[in-house]
């Protein structure tokens, strides 16, 4: 062998002699696991630990069929006892004896104390505490009355509440404050000081529909308040004209500036004015604005 490995590889002999070697320990280590089998002492041990391990697993079985039993035997089904009842009434020691745990019946008798009712049998799946086996257990000796139905509903009769209308506040403009024009329907805090504001420059209103030359105050404000307004027979503050200077006549909203001038200068160039018709002349004025200021003048 060692001829013919150094023919075709071209091996030496100490090579030959170090593959014989590592050739000679693979096969000791192949052969070591079978030799250890058959040379290892046979444990007397053994047939105890299996004997130990049978004892220990009959003893799980037993306390597990101790414990299954005890599990059984204590359950609220073992136990209760079946009647008849009425689900709206039965108090919680009856529906633990129909075999439900303390709390189960604590659930139920809170829905019927927070005014929960049971219409019927089947209204008895709504309960979450009540599991479908037991539904089906308790469903024959459920027995719902009307009077029990009926019990906490209160019907109040229907009382017809008469209602007076009260009768409209009329207010006087002329003579009443911003607080009693704010009791107007429709006015406001703000329109009732701006009506104050505007009587005072006019002197007093002599008709009703000066209210609306008042900011804001339009004709719809206005056919919503005509009802509730009326005027006194007050005396109206006057100007003399033939005395009055720019700043008396300017406090007019009906006049403008250049029309206070043109009074005041043909009452300069021509005298004093004798009626309301000697206005006419002052050629700056028209009939409207005339007609407007008369209650506030005076000669």
């Amino acid at each position: 062998m060692r001829i013919w490995l150094n023919k075709y590889f071209g091996f030496s002999k100490g090579e030959f002699n170090g593959l014989l070697l590592l050739i000679l320990i693979i096969l000791l280590l192949k052969a070591i696991p079978i030799i250890y089998g058959y040379a290892r002492p046979i444990e007397k041990d053994a047939p105890d630990l299996l004997v130990q391990i049978q004892k220990i697993t009959v003893a799980d079985e037993k306390y597990a069929n101790n414990l299954r039993e005890r599990i059984e035997n204590s359950s609220p089904e073992k136990t209760a006892r079946l009647f008849n009842f009425d689900p709206n009434t039965l108090g919680a020691d009856g529906w633990q004896a129909l075999g439900l745990s303390p709390k189960q019946a604590k659930a139920i008798i809170n829905y019927t104390t927070k005014g929960g009712k049971f219409y019927k049998p089947e209204d008895l799946q709504k309960m979450y505490t009540i599991s479908p086996e037991m539904y089906k257990r308790i469903l024959p000796y459920v027995k719902i009355t009307d009077e029990s139905i009926n019990a906490s509903r209160k019907y109040t009769p229907f009382e017809k509440k008469v209602y007076v209308k009260s009768a409209p506040i009329i207010v006087d403009i002329n003579q009443a404050d911003s607080a009693e024009l704010d009791e107007i329907k429709g006015i406001g805090a703000v329109f009732a000081k701006r009506i104050v504001k505007y009587r005072e420059r006019l002197g007093g209103f002599y008709k009703k529909e000066q209210l609306m030359e008042v900011y804001g105050l339009d004709s719809a404000r206005y056919a919503e308040i005509e009802d509730q307004i009326s005027i006194s027979n007050v005396s109206l503050k006057t100007i003399n004209i033939n005395t009055a200077v720019f700043d008396d006549l300017r406090k007019n909203p009906y006049l403008s500036y250049k029309q206070i001038n043109a009074i005041i200068q043909y009452r300069k160039q021509h005298g004093n004015y004798s009626n309301i018709s000697d206005l006419k002349k002052v050629i700056i004025l028209n009939q409207q604005v005339i007609d407007k200021i008369a209650p506030y003048i005076s000669f």
